[in-house]
């Protein structure tokens, strides 16, 4: 059988090459991981491209959104992206970094009808909207619904103020909050503490993921 190579390089030699500076002994639980991203904006395209390129072999990406000009200053895309659909630009933005990624893409909004359906399979939920009803609804299912189930929440990331106050804290048995919790979207969005608060959830997701909790 004939080997598959890219540039002549086979697949699985590329495979094991892009994971020789991880963690030594996180690969085979993150390539058995699966995290769904609710949001693909500022927080979730940085967020999504993290674990990407950190090996989680599994992501679903939920948004309802396309990309417009005004989110080119902190989100993961391209101008040649405009229009797009968030939640595809981002898939094809991440699979250009790790093409073996497992990424389903639902271009929806999320709902207290199907969130149950949206996130039962997911190993740990990530929350990057900028949406306060949409952030009710996550938070509201992860006591009613998701109470064993890790979230992962963003809240305060807005201006130009310190890195220092973005922290993460543990706020109940399953809800992580990563974020300053003050500043607010409408002071305005620049992308260093967006991609700052976005490691931060990142972050979180792969000590959960892994069972190395730090917090």
């Amino acid at each position: 059988m004939e080997k598959i190579s890219i540039d002549g390089t086979e697949v699985s030699e590329i495979y094991m090459q892009m994971k020789t500076r991880n963690v030594a002994g996180t690969q085979e639980k993150l390539a058995q991981a699966h995290v769904t991203i609710a949001g693909a904006g500022g927080l979730g395209s940085n967020i999504a491209i993290a674990l990407a390129r950190s090996g989680v072999g599994h992501l679903t990406l939920i948004d309802f959104d396309v990309v417009d000009y005004s989110n080119l200053n902190r989100q993961q895309f391209k101008l040649s992206q405009i229009g797009v659909p968030k939640v595809i630009a981002l898939k094809q933005n991440i699979l250009e970094f790790n093409p073996f990624v497992d990424i389903t893409t639902v271009q929806t909004r999320v709902t207290y009808e199907n969130v149950e359906a949206l996130f039962k399979t997911s190993d740990v939920i990530c929350e990057a909207f900028d949406d306060p009803t949409s952030k009710a609804v996550i938070l509201q299912s992860a006591r009613e619904i998701f109470s064993e189930k890790p979230i992962v929440m963003g809240n305060g990331l807005a201006g130009i103020h310190s890195a220092n106050n973005i922290v993460t804290r543990k706020m109940r048995k399953n809800v992580y909050i990563c974020g300053d919790q003050t500043t607010a979207g409408v002071e305005g969005l620049m992308a260093p503490r967006v991609i700052i608060c976005a490691g931060h959830q990142a972050n979180m997701i792969l000590q959960l993921l892994v069972n190395q909790i730090e917090i």
